[in-house]
C-alpha cells in the first residue's frame, strides 16, 4: 500500500483531470441559490508573487466551500493586460507589446493552474485583446453621447529628454524616472469622464455597503470630500472679473487678511500683464514647474508664496486685502483660489507670519490658555464671534447660518455643496492602451466612431522610440480617417484610456463574456450580479472600487447593471512579509511561488498561506511554517491509507456504542461546526485548520483502540477528507479516491455537524493556582457555580497544594476553568 505523498505525480493527475472533466464549469441555474465570487485580476506581469498565492488561496477555499454547501458558484478569472510595462519591455528589448503581454498571459494561467484553483476558465478575459476593448470603447461612447465624457486643457508633467508625458509616479525628486532630467508642466487637451455628477450617489450609496471594510467606506468618503459652504464673490480693485471662494467656515469672512490664488489661475496673468510684477510671478511659476501635486500639498512643504500687486476687497467690511500666489493652492481643488484667515487656520498662519500679514482673530472660544492677540499658533474652536460688524456675540455656528443668509440676501455669496473628488482624467499618450473611439473634424467636432465600426484597433505600424507623445502618432494610417457623421477628411484620437477604465467593469464582462453581439445578456447579468464576494488588496480601496462604483452605477442608469452597487461585500487581504517588511526585487527579500510548489507542493504552499494569519492581518513569511504544513500532509495521508481497510466499502450507518466513540463523534462534530462557522461567516481559515488538526490527532489516537466502530471511523475520515478539500485539494481528492469513491470531492455536500453531539456528559477541568495549571479533572457538565467550585477544592491533589495557605480569592468559569488565588 503506497503511503508516501508525492505530491508532483497527485497534483498534476487532478489538474489534469479537472481540466478534461471542466469541473469547475459553470453556467445558471434558476433551481440553485447564485454566489459570484471574484478575486481582482492581476497584470500579467509574468510572475505569481506570494501576495497571488494569497488572494487566489482566499478566494478558492470560499469557492470549493459553497459549491460543497450547494451554491451555484461563479469564480471567473482574466487579465487586466494593458499598462506601460509592456510599452516598457517594447521600447527596452523591442518586443511588440503584444507579444510581451501573451507570453507572460501563458505563464501566469499555467502558474494559477499549478495551484489547482476552482476556475472556470471558459470565462477567462483579457482587456487588451480587441473582443473587450471593444466594449470598453462602446461604454466609452455611452459617456460621451450622456455628457459626461468631454476634452478640456490640463497641465501634465514632460520629460524635455524623453519627449514623453509622465504620470506623477514616474517623477522622482522632481526628475523623470528614466533619464533624471528635470520634468516641466505643460498644458495638453486631454480627455476626462464627469465622475463629479455622481459625488453624491457615491457618497449616500456607501451606507448600502454593509458588508465592507468600515476603514475602506471612511477611505472613499474622504476622498469624496464632501464639504457643506458658502461661495463668496470678492471683487478685484481695477478688474472686472470677481474672485469667487468656496468657504467651509463663512463665519470667519471678517478674518480674511489676504487672499491666494492657484498660480496655473487664469486671473494670474492678466493682473501682472505690464506691471513691476510679471517677470518675479513668471520666475516664480518657473520654479513651481519642478514640483508635483503630491510635493505642493504635503503638510511639511514650506508654504512658499509672491503678491502679485493686486488687492481684493472684502464682501462684508469693505476691507482691502492683498492677493497672493502660493505653492500649497492648487487650480484642480475647489475654485483655485481661497480666502486666507491666519488666526483660525494654521496653514494660513504659517503663511502670513512668513511674509509678515496682519493676523485677525473673530472667534472668542473663552480660553485663557489662547492669547488671541498674541498667537504662537492658530486655533479652530468653537466660540463668540468678535471683530466681526453686526455678528459680535453670536455662537459661531450660528453665526454660518445668518452669514450664508446674509451673502445670499445681498447676492454676494451663496450656500454650496463641494467635494474634493475631481473628475477622472482618462487620457493617456500611449500606445498599450483602449484607443479612444473619438475623431476630430473640422466641421463637426469631436465625433464618436460608429458603433458598427468598432473596435477601433490599435495599429502595428507603430515606433517605439520612447521619445514623443505617443507611439500612436507615427501612425499616419491610424490618423488619418473620415469623419464618422460627414464623410469628411478628421484626425483620429491618438490618446488612449487609463488602464483603471477596463478593470472598473470587467466584473460585468464575466456574466457573458464571449458575447460577440452585446456587451452582455441582460438575463445573465440579472442572474450573476451583484458580485457576492469581492477580494483584493486594500491599496486599491479608493481608485479602483471607487471608479467600479462609478462605472456601475452608470450603467445601471443605462439599463445595463442589475444592481446599484457591484461588490456586496469586500475582503481586503493583507501583505506578505518576509522579516517584517514587504516583498520586493530591491530588498533581496522574494520568496517566489514556483521554488516552493516545486519542493513542497501547491497543496502546502496553499495550506501555509491560509494557516499563518487571518486573511485581513499581514502575513510574515517562515520557512519552518511551510515546513510544518508539508509535514502534517503526510501525516494526515499516512492516516488515511492506515485507515483505508477499516473504513473502505463500510455502511455509511453508525451507532455510539461507548465512551471512546462518544468522544471520536464530539471532536468530530466540534470539528465540523468550527470549520463551517470559520469558512462561512468569519474568514479565520487559521483556526478552521486548527480544529482539522485536532480532528486528526484525535483520530490518531482513536484508531490505536482496542475496539473501533468502523462505521463511525468511516464517517470521520470521510468528514475529514471533505472539510480539508477546499484547502488543499490535490491531496484530499487523491484520498477521497483511495477510500473508493469513483466521484470528485468536489461535488459532495458540506457535512453538516450534529448540535446533540456537542452536549457532552463529562469535560475536562483547567485547575490553576495563582495562573499556573497544577491539575486536570473531569466534571459532569451543567454544573451550578457552587458545586463546581466545590468539587474542584474537594479534588486530593488540589487540597494538597492549596494546604496550611490563605485563599485570596477563587475565580470559577464553569465547564471550563477554576483560578485559585493564594496568598
Amino acid at each position: 500500500m503506497e503511503q508516501h505523498y508525492n505530491f508532483n505525480k497527485i497534483e498534476s493527475k487532478w489538474q489534469k483531470h479537472w481540466e478534461d472533466t471542466k469541473l469547475f464549469k459553470t453556467t445558471e441555474d434558476k433551481d440553485k441559490e447564485k454566489f459570484y465570487l471574484l478575486e481582482m485580476f492581476p497584470y500579467p506581469s509574468g510572475k505569481l508573487h506570494m501576495g497571488h498565492v494569497r488572494n487566489y488561496s482566499i478566494g478558492d477555499v470560499l469557492s470549493r466551500h459553497l459549491t460543497m454547501c450547494g451554491k451555484n458558484v461563479l469564480h471567473p478569472m482574466g487579465w487586466d493586460s494593458f499598462g506601460l510595462p509592456a510599452e516598457n519591455a517594447a521600447i527596452k528589448n523591442g518586443i511588440p507589446p503584444q507579444i510581451w503581454t501573451k507570453d507572460n498571459i501563458a505563464e501566469m494561467r499555467n502558474q494559477l493552474k499549478t495551484l489547482g484553483l476552482s476556475y472556470d476558465w471558459d470565462r477567462e478575459l483579457t482587456t487588451c485583446h480587441p473582443d473587450y476593448y471593444k466594449w470598453m470603447q462602446w461604454i466609452f461612447i455611452q459617456f460621451f453621447n450622456h455628457g459626461l465624457a468631454y476634452k478640456k486643457k490640463n497641465p501634465v508633467n514632460w520629460c524635455p529628454s524623453c519627449q514623453t508625458v509622465l504620470a506623477n509616479e514616474q517623477v522622482v525628486d522632481g526628475g523623470c524616472e528614466r533619464c533624471s532630467t528635470a520634468v516641466e508642466k505643460i498644458e495638453l487637451e486631454q480627455w476626462y469622464l464627469k465622475i463629479t455628477d455622481y459625488a453624491e450617489r457615491l457618497l449616500a450609496d456607501i451606507d448600502l455597503l454593509e458588508g465592507w471594510p468600515h476603514k475602506v467606506k471612511v477611505m472613499q468618503k474622504n476622498w469624496i470630500g464632501k464639504s457643506i459652504g458658502a461661495d463668496v464673490d470678492f471683487c478685484i480693485e481695477g478688474f472686472d472679473q470677481n474672485l469667487c471662494i468656496f468657504t467651509t467656515r463663512p463665519d470667519t469672512l471678517y478674518g480674511v487678511t489676504y487672499m491666494v490664488l492657484a498660480p496655473e489661475h487664469p486671473y494670474v496673468k492678466e493682473l501682472v500683464a505690464g506691471t513691476a510684477y510679471e517677470k518675479p510671478v513668471n520666475d516664480f511659476l518657473n520654479k513651481l514647474k519642478t514640483l508635483s501635486e503630491i510635493d505642493r500639498t504635503s503638510t511639511t512643504l514650506e508654504k512658499d508664496g509672491i503678491f502679485i500687486g493686486r488687492y481684493a476687497i472684502n464682501p462684508m467690511n469693505k476691507k482691502k486685502v492683498p492677493i497672493y500666489i502660493a505653492n500649497y493652492v492648487l487650480m484642480d481643488y475647489g475654485t483655485g483660489s481661497i480666502m486666507a484667515v491666519p488666526a483660525h487656520d494654521q496653514r494660513d498662519f504659517e503663511f502670513a507670519k512668513k511674509y509678515e500679514i496682519d493676523i485677525i482673530p473673530v472667534i472668542d472660544p473663552n480660553n485663557p490658555r489662547i492669547d488671541l492677540y498674541n498667537l504662537d499658533e492658530a486655533f479652530e474652536a468653537e466660540g463668540i464671534m468678535i471683530n466681526s460688524g453686526p455678528f459680535n456675540g453670536m455662537n459661531n455656528l450660528e453665526g454660518i447660518k445668518k452669514i450664508i443668509s446674509y451673502l445670499e440676501e445681498n447676492r454676494i455669496g451663496r450656500k454650496t455643496t463641494n467635494y474634493k473628488l475631481r473628475d477622472w482624467l482618462i487620457s493617456r499618450q500611449r500606445y498599450w492602451g483602449t484607443p479612444i473611439p473619438m475623431t476630430y473634424c473640422d466641421t463637426c467636432g469631436w465625433v464618436p466612431e460608429k458603433i458598427e465600426n468598432l473596435p477601433v484597433l490599435l495599429p502595428t505600424d507603430v515606433e517605439f522610440t520612447g521619445k514623443g507623445e505617443s507611439p500612436l502618432k507615427t501612425s499616419k494610417a491610424f490618423q488619418n480617417t473620415v469623419c464618422p457623421k460627414c464623410g469628411r477628411s478628421a484626425v483620429r484620437e491618438t490618446d488612449t484610456m487609463d488602464t483603471f477604465l477596463d478593470s472598473s467593469w470587467y466584473y460585468l464582462r464575466y456574466t457573458d463574456p464571449n458575447n460577440e453581439e452585446e456587451l452582455w445578456d441582460k438575463q445573465k447579468a440579472d442572474y450573476w450580479m451583484p458580485v457576492d464576494q469581492y477580494i483584493g488588496g486594500v491599496e486599491h480601496a479608493i481608485l479602483h472600487l471607487l471608479y467600479s462604483r462609478f462605472f456601475n452605477k452608470f450603467l445601471y442608469d443605462i439599463g445595463y447593471s442589475p444592481s446599484v452597487e457591484p461588490f456586496t461585500n469586500l475582503l481586503t487581504q493583507g501583505m506578505v512579509l518576509r522579516d517584517g517588511c514587504k516583498m520586493s526585487k530591491s530588498k533581496g527579500n522574494v520568496v517566489s511561488p514556483e521554488e516552493i510548489i516545486k519542493e513542497y507542493g501547491a497543496d502546502t504552499a496553499r495550506l501555509f498561506i491560509l494557516f499563518a494569519a487571518p486573511p485581513d492581518k499581514e502575513l510574515e513569511w517562515s520557512e519552518a511554517g511551510v515546513e510544518g504544513g508539508y509535514r502534517f500532509l503526510n501525516r494526515v495521508y499516512r492516516l488515511v491509507y492506515e485507515l483505508t481497510d477499516l473504513v473502505k466499502n463500510v455502511p455509511d450507518t453508525y451507532q455510539i456504542n461507548n465512551d471512546e466513540d462518544k468522544e471520536l463523534n464530539y471532536v468530530l462534530n466540534s470539528t465540523l461546526k468550527k470549520v463551517t462557522e470559520d469558512i462561512g461567516s468569519r474568514f479565520n481559515f487559521n483556526t478552521a485548520l486548527s480544529s482539522i488538526m485536532i480532528l486528526v490527532n484525535e483520530l490518531y489516537r482513536y484508531k490505536t483502540l482496542d475496539t473501533i466502530n468502523s462505521g463511525l471511523l468511516k464517517y470521520a475520515v470521510d468528514c475529514l477528507i471533505r472539510i480539508l478539500s477546499p484547502f488543499t485539494p490535490h491531496i484530499c481528492e487523491e484520498m477521497w479516491e483511495h477510500i473508493g469513491y469513483t466521484h470528485s470531492v468536489y461535488n459532495e455536500k458540506w457535512p453538516v455537524f450534529d448540535e446533540k453531539a456537542l452536549i457532552r456528559e463529562e469535560v475536562e477541568v483547567v485547575i490553576q493556582i495563582n495562573g499556573k495549571i497544577k491539575e486536570k479533572i473531569k466534571m459532569e457538565t451543567n454544573l451550578s457555580t457552587d458545586v463546581f467550585l466545590e468539587r474542584a477544592l474537594d479534588n486530593d491533589k488540589v487540597k494538597v497544594l492549596i494546604e496550611g495557605k490563605k485563599i485570596v480569592k477563587t475565580i470559577p468559569v464553569p465547564g471550563k476553568l477554576v483560578n485559585i488565588v493564594l496568598k
